[in-house]
């Protein structure tokens, strides 16, 4: 066995239909929290006010866009600060966890949260916000959550399309756990879990959205994808979303759901457990193959010209991408190599899976 560091995310994880309802203003007092801020989105604001009726609520801040722009935080803690928040109550997705995150970044202040989407990144410490055109990420136990209540009743009326897009953004933590730099035993024996889970779930969520196997299986899926995400870090496929994310403004969730299976099918033959581990849990031969039909089978984007990357842009996003240190790769990767993947992903070829070699 090989030798590794593991370390998880200390997170109290509150699961179930109807626990957000149920179980939110016991958490909150677990907390000793007196002066709550809500983080939402004006899409999800009702359900947040809804839950928040028996919450020392001071202010909510429904100002969250994707990708986290810094301006957006510096009005979320403007608020925060102006608000006396000791605490904070994020309801939404993987941009208002994200949110919540930079907020208690800067402010120190305790998360709850209550995610409708399946990012998993509620239970990562890995933090991220955009100005102009670049994503700075980074890591600190400030920003993990301190409970995480998973409620699937809160997803049934996600859209499809939002759903499908959702859960393959879960889907390439797992798969990139494999072999991202703190990739380890552990991780990959959750991260395998995670992809069958996922799979299975997906599809019948999509087929039927008020099923609450579908949803269950999906936000299960979600928090193990996140824990692998949070115990192996981030790789060459989010390393190339985030460029695209944060020069182009593509949507997060559909950008990574395009770009996986073609950096998976790059990194296979230097990753064995994406054939062995990865692949069968997909129940498919190989990893590429198996994501496209679960992606062609969901009605899920195939290309980044579907979600916004025109052919003029390529240029900028090899040049970005190669800005990055993508040394920690298990394959080479070079210039060649990335505008190989970003071509196949723009057009929505065929995984080119022995591009650049097997070194």
């Amino acid at each position: 066995m090989r030798d590794f560091t593991y370390e998880t995310p200390a997170v109290r994880i509150v699961f179930g239909t109807g626990c957000a309802e149920r179980a939110l203003a016991e958490e909150i007092g677990r907390l000793g929290a007196r002066r709550l801020l809500i983080v939402t989105t004006p899409r999800t604001a009702p359900l947040a006010a809804t839950l928040a009726k028996p919450l020392p609520i001071v202010a909510t801040f429904d100002g969250v866009r994707p990708h986290v722009p810094v301006d957006t935080v510096d009005r979320a803690v403007a608020l925060a600060t102006r608000a006396g928040a000791d605490a904070l109550l994020s309801v939404g997705g993987g941009s208002t966890t994200g949110t919540a995150k930079a907020i208690a970044l800067r402010m120190s202040l305790p998360i709850v949260a209550v995610p409708t989407t399946y990012a998993g990144s509620e239970v990562t410490p890995v933090w991220g916000t955009t100005e102009g055109a670049r994503k700075t990420t980074g890591r600190s136990p400030a920003v993990v959550p301190k409970t995480v209540l998973y409620d699937p009743a809160l997803t049934m009326t996600l859209p499809a399309a939002m759903t499908a897009a959702s859960a393959m953004n879960a889907m390439a933590h797992c798969v990139e756990a494999f072999y991202a730099p703190g990739a380890n035993p552990i991780t990959d024996l959750v991260a395998t879990e995670g992809v069958r889970v996922i799979a299975g779930a997906l599809p019948a969520a999509v087929a039927d959205p008020a099923g609450v196997a579908g949803r269950s299986g999906l936000l299960y899926g979600a928090y193990l994808a996140g824990s692998a995400f949070a115990g192996a870090g981030s790789g060459l496929h989010h390393k190339i979303c985030h460029v695209l994310g944060g020069a182009f403004d593509l949507p997060h969730a559909e950008t990574h759901t395009v770009l996986l299976p073609h950096v998976a099918a790059f990194n296979e033959s230097a990753v064995p457990a994406l054939r062995t581990r990865v692949a069968p849990a997909l129940g498919a031969d190989d990893v590429a193959g198996g994501l496209n039909r679960l992606a062609a089978r969901i009605g899920a984007p195939m290309s980044l010209a579907q979600i916004g990357l025109a052919e003029d842009d390529l240029d900028v996003a090899v040049r970005l991408v190669l800005e990055k240190d993508l040394s920690d790769n298990p394959r080479h990767v070079g210039e060649p190599e990335i505008r190989g993947i970003l071509r196949d992903a723009l057009y929505g070829g065929f995984p080119a899976a022995t591009r650049g070699g097997s070194g």
